[in-house]
């Protein structure tokens, strides 16, 4: 058994709608799949709502953002199984869509500014499925539109590059403690998403000794090797869950990363579901 336990959808910033998902990882001969959308209570419904779709058994999940203000970086939690009518994850989903909204059409309106063929009303479609705007969409528009050179190219560096970009405004994100909170609450298994992304090795070391993660995504497509061999030896160390995902998102990516590409052991998942269940008594 595998599975693909990081994936992407309009529900947030990948660019198919939620129901291709399946379809995919039937296609690719995957058991398992997690819809992890950005922040998204919508994900964690598909998921509770959708137990087997196309063959394949689905796990509700969501990806959610926290800070680390320590040293300055953003951090991914990927959330497993959290109850759906949870509050507190309600409340979190709720307040990273106001800010990102906050955010996003702040830049929409700046880039209004600087291509006189972009309308921030044009943008509506492209967060019609998920209610929130993304950079993905505004870049995705202005492809369509002959204005950019891609996605994640040059022009989307120039635009939103980090702390230079000419029309980037980020949202206010929540602390790590605040975010694994939330999880803790919602009784949900949460696993540190791609360690090597953010360059966050050593707070990936300092949760697993203070017993604040169930796993570690592993088998990432940016993961470095080194990085990736000693956190199979942090796994080893600390009894973690072992999780592996492609971070699908379509279209929506620098570099070609089909579905599939990262898989999860049947093993792993076993490990996770079990977990589950125990919480949830």
């Amino acid at each position: 058994m595998l599975g693909d336990l990081h994936t992407h959808s309009t529900l947030s910033d990948g660019s198919l709608r939620v129901e291709m998902l399946p379809v995919l990882a039937a296609r690719t001969g995957l058991d398992y799949l997690a819809v992890s959308d950005h922040d998204s209570i919508q994900s964690v419904a598909f998921g509770w709502n959708n137990p087997r779709r196309e063959s394949v058994q689905l796990i509700p999940a969501t990806e959610l953002t926290a800070f680390d203000y320590k040293r300055n970086r953003r951090v991914h939690l990927l959330c497993y199984w959290p109850d759906l009518n949870s509050p507190e994850l309600h409340e979190h989903c709720k307040l990273m869509a106001d800010r990102r909204n906050k955010a996003c059409w702040q830049s929409a309106q700046e880039l209004e500014a600087l291509y006189p063929q972009f309308r921030k009303e044009d943008l509506r479609p492209y967060c019609a499925d998920s209610g929130v705007l993304y950079k993905s969409a505004m870049m995705q528009l202005l492809v369509q539109y002959g204005l950019a050179d891609g996605i994640y190219q040059q022009t989307a560096k120039e635009l939103f590059g980090s702390k230079t970009g000419k029309v980037l405004h980020d949202p206010e994100y929540q602390t790590v403690d605040q975010v694994l909170d939330v999880i803790e609450k919602a009784r949900g298994v949460v696993v540190f998403a791609h360690p090597s992304v953010y360059n966050s090795m050593e707070l990936v070391a300092e949760l697993a000794a203070q017993g604040r993660l169930d796993g570690v995504e592993i088998e990432h497509p940016r993961n470095t090797p080194e990085d990736k061999k000693v956190l199979y030896q942090l796994a080893k160390e600390y009894d973690l869950i072992v999780t592996g995902g492609s971070d699908f998102h379509g279209q929506n990516t620098g570099k070609p990363r089909a579905l599939g590409c990262c898989v999860t052991a049947g093993v792993e998942i076993q490990r996770l579901n079990a977990l589950a269940q125990r919480r949830k008594g």
